[in-house]
């Protein structure tokens, strides 16, 4: 099981435009020692160099389709520093593709691929950059996100508080009709609960609305159903803990993201707290 005070290296990759740099920033003013566009071959070197195991510093390498992104040279730097008791976290920053070309065409820089669009880079450095994104702890999709919203998503995964287990889960609650999240690896539909949206007294308000959640959690199935999540996450996370997996990340839908799915976020985080359990909980739509 991770020490929690063992040396942490996090590697920051994805795509072009999805916020690499602005997460490295985070990073930095975390006091993390951040290098940026390293080659993969070079990281266990680097690591070594930085002492790490000697003074507990926290390292965070970006590296980028700029490297080439040699797979076999990054899976192998991460097992060795494995054999070292180096803590190494793959966070993967994501956006859809239009989004990525709005971004460069506001900021009009070249794409680092360079191909003759900004639509075949990105296409070229998605297909570049899959294998790295299936071997990732954390995916951060950007595409909703403004900076200080990201800024908030990297505080809450790696800051220093102290942690009573090492696995972290965060909670998203939102509206499908905004969109499905992509990066969840667990997703629950509360959408067959009855809608407090049809109250007049309940329409105005939202999930963390003391009323509303009385209506919510009152509803027949609800408890039922927080009950069943609760004892499903308690038989999975020591499993995903076992496999070193450090970071959970669970999206609650609703319709618009104001009311059922922010009530049981809330609850569904209150008992994993009550279990010790590090949790985030962060509500997409509720303003909507």
């Amino acid at each position: 099981m991770e020490s929690h005070d063992a040396p942490h290296v996090l590697i920051v990759t994805g795509m072009s435009g999805a916020g690499r740099t602005a997460a490295a920033n985070v990073l930095e003013d975390m006091e993390y020692v951040v290098i940026d566009n390293l080659p993969p071959s070079l990281l266990g070197a680097v690591v070594k160099a930085h002492d790490l195991p000697e003074e507990h510093t926290h390292l965070a390498v970006v590296i980028d389709a700029r490297s080439g992104l040699p797979l076999d040279q990054i899976r192998d730097a991460l097992i060795a520093l494995g054999r070292d008791n180096i803590v190494t976290q793959i966070v993967f920053l994501d956006a859809d593709d239009e989004v990525i070309i709005k971004r460069y065409e506001e900021n009009r820089r070249p794409h680092p691929l360079g191909h003759d669009t900004i639509a075949e880079s990105i296409q070229a450095e998605r297909e570049m950059l899959q294998p790295l994104r299936e071997m990732a702890d954390v995916v951060i999709d950007t595409t909703s996100l403004n900076v200080h919203e990201l800024r908030q998503r990297i505080v809450s995964l790696f800051s220093e508080e102290a942690a009573p287990r090492p696995m972290r889960v965060s909670i998203r609650s939102f509206g499908f009709k905004h969109g499905t999240p992509r990066d969840l690896d667990l997703l629950f539909d509360v959408r067959f609960l009855p809608n407090p949206h049809w109250e007049p007294e309940l329409k105005d308000m939202v999930g963390t609305d003391e009323p509303v959640r009385e209506y919510v959690m009152r509803s027949e199935g609800a408890q039922d159903f927080v009950q069943k999540v609760d004892d499903l996450l308690e038989f999975m996370i020591p499993k995903f803990e076992a496999e070193a997996k450090s970071y959970l990340s669970i999206g609650v839908g609703c319709t618009g993201g104001h009311h059922r799915s922010v009530a049981i976020a809330e609850e569904i985080a209150k008992r994993l707290k009550e279990q010790g359990i590090r949790v985030a909980v962060q509500h997409r739509d509720i303003h909507r």
